[in-house]
C-alpha cells in the first residue's frame, strides 16, 4: 500500500498534519525524527511502498540538508515536500528536486501540495481515501 512518512518532531503539528493528510490519503505514517525516518529506509517493505516524505525545515541533529542528503541517497525517487519558512531552506537543496510549502499553511494548501507533487513525480501510483 502506497505511503507518505511525515517526519516532525513536535507532537501537535505532527498530530494535525498527520490527520489533515489522511483526509485524503490512506496511508500516512509519522516519526518523530530524521533517525527514525532513516532507519525505516532499511526495511525494504516499506521503502518499497513510500511514495512521499514531508518533513519539516527543522531537522534536530542532523540538519534539514543532511536528511534531505541521506534521503536521496537511500530513496532518490521519492519526492520531498518540507514545510517551513524561506529563512531556513538551504539554497543547494534545489539540486534534489525538493519542494517547499511555506508555512504558514492551511489543509488546502498542504493537501493541493501534496497532490501536484505526486501527479508529477507519480502519476496514478498513489491510491487516495
Amino acid at each position: 500500500m502506497a505511503t507518505i512518512l511525515l517526519v516532525d518532531e513536535d507532537p501537535l503539528h505532527a498530530s494535525v498534519r498527520k490527520a489533515i493528510l489522511e483526509r485524503k490519503y490512506s496511508n500516512v505514517r509519522r516519526v518523530g525524527d530524521a533517525a527514525e525516518a532513516l532507519c525505516l529506509m532499511e526495511q525494504e517493505s516499506f521503502v518499497r511502498d513510500l511514495m512521499l516524505v514531508v518533513t519539516s525545515d527543522q531537522v534536530p541533529g542532523i540538519g534539514l540538508a543532511s536528511f534531505i542528503s541521506e534521503l536521496e541517497i537511500r530513496v532518490p525517487d521519492v519526492p520531498i515536500l518540507v514545510i517551513g519558512t524561506s529563512a531556513n531552506v538551504d539554497p543547494g537543496l534545489s539540486q534534489y528536486g525538493v519542494r517547499f510549502l511555506k508555512r504558514p499553511v492551511t489543509a488546502d494548501d498542504m493537501l493541493s501540495a501534496v497532490s501536484r507533487l505526486l501527479s508529477l513525480w507519480l502519476p496514478g501510483q498513489l491510491k487516495t481515501a
